[in-house]
């Protein structure tokens, strides 16, 4: 399938590492013009010399000034924009709700909801010049369902899913798409450490936590980054134009989380 990207302009946040960087990659191999940005300096320069093609450039998105600094930068380097992959997200703490810090709690929104917020705000002007676009805004399952012990971040990602849903309306009169892509457990260094982190918390083993997390996928197995890149491409493309307003799991079908 021909998906239309070639010389499309596209913004990846967190793009150095797990899925974003899988994301970026995909999209520069469709001929897409990316800029890639992430926090981890370190990991942004290793992803540069892996990818010559993408643009890179550090940027925190809970950061207002920053972001202002990563869209002049899309402005120039890209010379406007067509996508906007809102991915950059942490985890959060682990552990029952009243021995959560407030300042973990802050942190947890203000990288997960804020930080799209402050992306999607820059991005708007730049997709209406173009005459329309795409913005996919990454939630999760934890965006669905009830995630005990994990309640900052389940609040941010179902906050994601609401922005999601409200930009669409607001923004399908500029011919504007936006959708939310809820990736399951994600194969890869980041679920195991949420496994580890769940594990120690409820005292069981690691192996025995992963199992239970697993099961609940009728599909009986994770998902991977490349499942999450070929959702997002293909919503991005002329052959999901008519794709908006849409939360789109991608979890292997789970049924709910632990």
């Amino acid at each position: 399938m021909n998906l239309g990207l070639e010389g499309k302009r596209i913004l990846v946040t967190a793009g150095a590492a797990g899925i974003g960087r899988v994301v970026a990659r995909a999209f520069a191999a469709e001929g897409a013009k990316v800029l890639a940005c992430d926090v981890d300096a370190k990991a942004l320069a290793d992803f540069a010399r892996e990818n010559q093609s993408v643009r890179t450039m550090i940027a925190d998105v809970s950061d207002e000034a920053s972001v202002d600094a990563l869209f002049a930068e899309a402005q120039a380097s890209l010379g406007g924009l067509d996508v906007l992959v809102n991915n950059a997200g942490i985890a959060g703490p682990t552990g029952p709700v009243e021995t959560l810090a407030l300042d973990d709690w802050n942190r947890t929104l203000t990288v997960n909801i804020t930080g799209q917020f402050l992306c999607a705000r820059r991005a708007v002007p730049l997709l209406r010049a173009a005459g329309g676009g795409s913005i996919v805004n990454l939630s999760s399952a934890a965006g669905r369902f009830g995630f005990p012990r994990r309640t900052p971040y389940s609040a941010s990602k179902w906050a994601v899913v609401g922005f999601s849903k409200s930009l669409s309306i607001e923004l399908g009169p500029d011919n504007i798409r936006v959708n939310a892509v809820l990736p399951g457990a994600v194969e890869g260094p980041r679920i195991q450490r949420v496994i580890a982190d769940k594990a120690a918390s409820l005292g069981i083993p690691h192996a025995e936590m992963e199992k239970r997390i697993v099961s609940k996928a009728s599909l009986g197995r994770m998902v991977t980054a490349e499942d999450i890149s070929n959702t997002i491409l293909f919503i991005c493309s002329d052959a999901g134009r008519n794709v908006s307003g849409q939360a789109l799991a991608v979890d292997g079908d789970a049924q709910y989380l632990v």
